[in-house]
């Protein structure tokens, strides 16, 4: 498990910051209050095996005492990278993306197990939209009981929506809950 290097890490704010814009800020100075230590750390971002993790510092320190061939996991996986070096955020990324989202979208009941299957959002699905979401913005999914399903990037800006006719796709999906029982095996 390494710290990422510099290219690594503009590629992972970017795309974090896609989603919650100048919310990045509080993922990136988030306190820690885990382990044992009076004065509580940071979190922040290792990269092991391709897998971009987010963990609390004092984890890091203990986790030194394992190999790095036995060390399967440390913290909350976000995303990972390529076989061509891109990043791609996972849906384990869904809570953090969730709790600092700048762009979000409600579906209606009905249109939920669509999303879940992997289905991109449509227009009459679309229970409610949060404001100034412009083209290829990234946006948070939530039921309309505020639990986060996935995630995805907005096709059309919020003022376009709401002229498009019920079929036309709003948002189009890069991942949601429904992953954890579907790729079970590559999680």
């Amino acid at each position: 498990m390494r710290p990422l290097d510099e290219n690594e890490t503009t590629q992972v704010f970017e795309k974090l910051f896609k989603f919650v814009g100048s919310n990045l800020k509080n993922i990136v100075e988030n306190p820690s209050h885990e382990g044992p230590d009076p004065n509580p750390g940071r979190y922040c971002f290792r990269l092991q095996k391709n897998r971009v993790y987010y963990v609390s510092e004092s984890l890091v320190k203990r986790a030194t005492n394992i190999k790095r061939e036995n060390l399967v996991s440390l913290g909350t996986q976000i995303g990972k990278f390529t076989k061509t070096g891109k990043f791609q955020l996972t849906i384990q990324s869904l809570n953090l993306l969730a709790a600092n989202a700048k762009h979000k979208v409600w579906l209606k009941p009905t249109s939920e197990m669509s999303f879940l299957y992997g289905n991109n959002v449509l227009k009459g699905g679309l229970g409610r939209i949060t404001e100034n979401i412009n083209p290829n913005d990234g946006v948070v999914v939530f039921s309309m009981s505020d639990m986060p399903l996935g995630f995805g990037v907005a096709a059309k800006s919020t003022q376009d929506c709401r002229k498009m006719d019920p079929n036309g796709i709003v948002v189009i999906h890069q991942a949601d809950i429904g992953e954890y029982l579907r790729m079970e095996d590559e999680l």
